[in-house]
């Protein structure tokens, strides 16, 4: 089993490049269900839970192939309706196979899905809203079925803006009778990739990116050719990491309007953030200090950063507090953060963190994706010899990171 080694690091400097956005290409590979036609996306990130959509899409009966950062794909023949445990147990973006296949095929059987364990995340908003559109739904063994003659378009409103959710309702109706309104919907950017792939396969969808999307439905879509944007949290972590170990990192391929709230907490505590068109550098150049955090759904500072940012705050002076508003779960890095000397304690959804001076290296396990990164970080400000295991986590959101690391200076290697 691989293991991340990371050494205390002085300075980062240079330039990292951003790979595509994972958690807009899962759903838009998903979304290729819905065409009869080939479909072409590029800036598709190597990584391991985009591996295993690929593999689901290809049991379901899709053929598709990796050029490069391209990935094709050609639903036609899709013969299978059915998503098991053993594929869909692995990473929770499976799910998003269960609305297209439903919106097309009129029936899916779908496994209770995986993936990090930093909260319950129940699919119960994506069934609602399928069952809203009249789609009959039954629980058995594992499985959820579902079937519909054809779906019909409804307005709902969603008692939680859930990503996945409004992805699954958006992507069925596509090819729902009639119109269908997302009230409460999701913002987040990868929502609005979504929309412009289905719409460059001929849907019509209105309003995506706002809190109400509306969908008039049609008979069928046809290929498209689309570029995925840049993955905003992994160009948070690396501005994160150069605010943490200090130099000068430039980061390319990056929307700076998704990365705003980021750039904004870093500006506070003392980090100098430049911003051009599609690049952004980060540097330090002096101490840092405290501040506090409260994670939202976007345009509110991301989940997905929270763990990055408690080890930042964990070696800056003063008195931190971070309120998780988002997963309840996503605490579990501070137990190995606190094994390497960060005064963190945790009531609730809430972390109040006194900043200490060093952190210590130590044997840690990536417990889930991002908190992987986090311990990435801190072991670049430890003194030692810092070994991650079960870096599958990190693996599963970040492409070869001990490389752009090492470019960067960083003193980290897989062994």
């Amino acid at each position: 089993m691989s293991k991340f080694l990371v050494k205390k690091t002085d300075e980062l400097h240079g330039t990292v490049e951003i790979d595509g956005a994972k958690n807009a290409a899962l759903p838009i590979l998903a979304a290729t269900v819905l065409s009869n036609e080939p479909c072409k996306i590029h800036d598709v990130p190597n990584l391991s839970d985009v591996k295993e959509m690929c593999k689901l899409l290809e049991h379901l009966g899709a053929q598709n192939m990796r050029r490069g950062k391209s990935v094709s794909v050609d639903s036609g023949a899709v013969n299978n309706f059915v998503a098991p445990y053993e594929m869909v147990g692995k990473f929770r973006g499976s799910f998003l196979v269960a609305g297209p296949l439903l919106a097309k095929y009129h029936k899916a059987k779908v496994s209770l899905p995986g993936g990090c364990p930093i909260g319950s995340r129940p699919i119960d908003l994506h069934l609602k809203g399928f069952a809203a559109m009249g789609a009959e739904i039954s629980h058995e063994n594992g499985y959820v079925e579902l079937s519909a003659k054809r779906l019909k378009g409804t307005k709902l409103y969603l008692d939680f803006p859930s990503v996945g959710a409004t992805e699954n309702i958006m992507m069925a109706a596509c090819l729902a009778e009639g119109q269908t309104i997302i009230e409460n919907a999701a913002t987040e950017p990868e929502i609005t990739d979504l929309a412009t792939f289905l719409m460059c396969m001929g849907a019509d969808i209105k309003g995506a990116g706002t809190d109400t999307i509306r969908i008039n439905g049609v008979r069928e879509l046809g290929g498209a050719t689309h570029t995925v944007i840049p993955d905003r949290i992994e160009a948070g972590t690396f501005m994160a990491m150069a605010a943490l170990v200090g130099g000068s990192v430039t980061i390319k391929n990056v929307v700076c309007e998704h990365v705003k709230p980021i750039t904004a907490k870093l500006k506070e505590i003392g980090t100098e953030v430049q911003e051009s068109e599609d690049e952004i550098c980060v540097t330090r150049k002096k101490e840092l200090h405290a501040s506090d955090i409260k994670t939202l759904p976007f345009p509110g500072f991301p989940t997905d950063m929270q763990s990055q940012f408690t080890t930042l705050m964990s070696l800056v002076s003063g008195t931190s507090i971070i309120v998780e508003t988002v997963f309840e779960n996503r605490f579990m890095h501070v137990g190995e953060l606190r094994r390497m000397g960060a005064n963190i304690k945790v009531e609730g959804c809430t972390a109040v963190i006194e900043g200490v001076n060093a952190l210590s290296a130590a044997t840690v396990k990536a417990t889930d994706l991002r908190a992987g990164a986090a311990l990435v970080m801190a072991g670049m400000c430890a003194d030692g010899d810092t070994v991650i295991e079960d870096i599958r986590h990190i693996d599963r959101g970040y492409y070869q990171m001990e490389k752009k690391v090492a470019a960067l200076g960083g003193k980290m290697e897989r062994i």
